[in-house]
């Protein structure tokens, strides 16, 4: 059956220099299965799928693939599938602000022209990292653990683990080791780069199953790290950061403080516009 389909650069205003998301926009009859094969083929870091609200607050619901597994939330698949439900036409019921469902609840994109911004959600993990646990982290990523300013769980879906490193040209030069054990790891790697537009880098690093993959941008771990440097008095928002330049991205992040809320935003653009069979 053919489907409404897009393709969307998130966290670049440069096309093609972001991470790509595909999102299918009218999904009510496809079940998991296809959702998971069409992600496993796709090869795209995350898709998503588009359904209708099932909460009265919310514009649109969506679920989130990353192959054959489901997240609750991810930055960059909120900000691509709330710009492709724009550009396809919808309009929400509070102007300038989609309520956009998702297994993590109901989340507020704020909309300012291209740029959209969600607000992060709340962390399902965080704290300290084990002793134990951050040898082998740092084993992985090949480092000295004198490099390490700070490590923490910075986890509001996807699962990530923060490591703040005080060398730029050290984090990005790693080249993570893949781990003789079996498992999964989503290492969120972060240096100050004594810059004022930019002020942080930022690497995302997966492994699993023995497949390492690095993210071009990453708004989830943007969110979640940028709220334990705030709160542990690392930085001060407003704040810009960087990512996806060690595999030749040119991703920028927009962390900032309103409402009570921590905002992550970046530009977004739609780059393919058609139909998938599925």
């Amino acid at each position: 059956m053919q489907r409404r389909f897009a393709q969307v650069d998130v966290f670049s205003s440069t096309a093609y220099k972001g991470n790509p998301l595909g999102v299918v926009l009218d999904s009510q009859d496809l079940s998991g299965e296809a959702m998971i094969n069409y992600s496993r083929w796709s090869n795209l870091s995350e898709v998503t799928f588009l359904l209708p609200a099932a909460k009265a607050e919310a514009d649109y619901r969506f679920r989130i693939f990353a192959r054959d597994r489901e997240y609750p939330f991810a930055g960059h698949p909120a900000l691509g599938t709330a710009r492709a439900w724009l550009a396809d036409g919808g309009v929400p019921r509070n102007s300038g602000m989609i309520m956009a469902e998702c297994d993590a609840g109901v989340i507020p994109i704020r909309i300012q022209g291209n740029l959209l911004s969600f607000a992060s959600p709340p962390l399902l993990r965080s704290g300290p990292v084990a002793a134990q646990e951050l040898a082998e982290v740092l084993e992985i990523l090949d480092v000295q653990a004198d490099h390490v300013i700070d490590a923490q769980w910075v986890d509001n879906g996807p699962g990530w683990l923060a490591v703040y490193l005080d060398d730029l040209n050290l984090m990005l030069s790693l080249k993570p080791q893949i781990p003789a054990r079996p498992g999964r790891w989503k290492i969120g790697v972060i240096a100050a780069t004594g810059q004022d537009e930019e002020q942080f880098e930022f690497r995302a690093l997966s492994i699993e199953n023995g497949i390492f993959r690095e993210d071009p941008v990453t708004g989830s771990l943007n969110g979640a790290a940028a709220q334990w440097l705030i709160e542990t008095h690392h930085v001060q928002p407003p704040l810009v950061n960087r990512q996806g330049s060690v595999i030749g991205y040119d991703g920028q992040v927009h962390i900032s403080v309103a409402d009570e809320k921590l905002w992550v935003g970046g530009q977004t653009q739609v780059l393919i516009d058609g139909s998938i069979e599925l």
